[in-house]
């Protein structure tokens, strides 16, 4: 090698070395400390709101059980498809005893506002009395009326005054029942009255 190349060596040596990138550091291993312990994950029961436990949640009763059925026009009287849907959510109220139920009922818009909350209480309590006699609890569900002031289609004609003509039951989980705290008594100190002014 001359001593001309020498230096253009060096320098391409020294802009490749500059480029290099460090080594990449070795994470240590994740250790499972669970890994040995034997047949792997035991199953304990459902979760609520997880996807063992997802039947039981509001949202399971209303997409899948169904929450609402509908009436024929200035009628109470529950449907053949109506009773198809009340039998299904007596049967998960049944299965799930920590929900309370309201029913409400609608109406549609023609009428007046009295006919038409007289006719939704009237609704809502024909929903009750049917899941009753499946067998809930009457004390789990209670019924509400709002007659025609909360339309589920708002337009004036048949297809929303159909879909008006109806019952909701909504589902919520009961509050746990709240412990009473005894109240915690004072220990007099050794040798004295408590309170005494010295």
């Amino acid at each position: 090698m001359n001593a001309a190349t020498k230096p253009v060596l060096l320098a391409a040596l020294l802009g490749l070395a500059a480029c290099a990138q460090p080594a990449p550091t070795v994470a240590p291993p994740v250790v499972d400390p669970y890994a040995s312990t034997g047949g792997g994950a035991v199953f304990q029961g459902d979760l609520a709101g997880g996807v063992l436990g997802a039947e039981a949640t509001a949202q399971y009763f209303r997409g899948t059980v169904g929450d609402t059925v509908l009436f024929p026009a200035d009628q109470t009287t529950l449907t053949p498809e109506a009773r198809s849907i009340l039998a299904a959510q007596a049967a998960w109220l049944t299965r799930h005893t920590a929900f309370t139920a309201v029913v409400q009922g609608h109406a549609e818009e023609t009428g007046t506002r009295e006919y038409n909350l007289a006719l939704g209480a009237r609704r809502a309590s024909a929903v009750q009395e049917y899941l009753v006699a499946q067998g809930v609890a009457p004390g789990r569900i209670r019924t509400l009326s709002f007659g025609k002031e909360r339309p589920a289609a708002t337009c004036s004609d048949e297809g929303c005054y159909a879909q008006n003509r109806r019952a909701v039951t909504v589902v919520t989980e009961a509050a746990p029942p709240a412990v009473a705290m005894a109240p915690v008594a004072s220990a007099a100190p050794a040798g004295g009255v408590v309170g005494a002014g010295m």
